[in-house]
C-alpha cells in the first residue's frame, strides 16, 4: 500500500480535493492513512466515521507537496445534504489545504469541478485496484 500512496502523492500536484470512492472495505481509509504518512503525518490517522472530519497537521513539505494540513471526510453516516452544509463543509474544499473524502456519493453536488475522483476497485481475489 506504501508504494502505491507514494505514487498517488508525487501526482497531486496543484489538486487539493480528492474524493474516494469504493464499496464498504475496499480500503479507502487504509489507503487515506498511507498517503498521510507519505505526506509526513506523524499523528494517528483514523477513520473519521462519526467525527465526519478529523483534520491533521503537516510540517514542512512532503514529497514536493506543499501542504500544512489535511482534512480527512468520512460522510458514510451523514443523512441529508443540510448536514455537510451546517459543517461547513464548503468553507474546508475551498481553504486551499487538502482534502480526502470518503463516501462522497452523499455530498457529490458540493464537491467542485477539479475535484478528483479516485475508485478502489476489489477483484474477486481480494486484489485491490485504484483508478483516477
Amino acid at each position: 500500500m506504501g508504494e502505491k500512496a507514494l505514487e498517488f502523492v508525487r501526482a497531486i500536484g496543484s489538486r487539493r480535493v480528492f474524493a474516494f470512492y469504493g464499496q464498504m472495505g475496499a480500503g479507502k481509509t487504509t489507503f487515506i492513512k498511507a498517503v498521510c504518512r507519505q505526506l509526513g503525518v506523524t499523528e494517528p490517522v483514523t477513520s473519521p466515521t462519526f467525527a465526519i472530519v478529523n483534520e491533521y497537521g503537516v510540517d514542512g513539505v512532503a514529497a514536493d507537496v506543499p501542504v500544512r494540513r489535511i482534512y480527512h471526510f468520512d460522510f458514510y453516516r451523514i443523512k441529508r445534504l443540510s448536514e455537510a452544509y451546517d459543517m461547513g463543509f464548503e468553507d474546508y474544499l475551498y481553504s486551499g489545504d487538502l482534502c480526502l473524502i470518503e463516501w462522497p456519493e452523499l455530498i457529490e453536488e458540493l464537491l467542485p469541478d477539479d475535484a478528483v475522483r479516485v475508485h478502489i476497485n476489489v477483484s474477486d481475489d481480494g486484489t485491490r485496484t485504484i483508478t483516477c
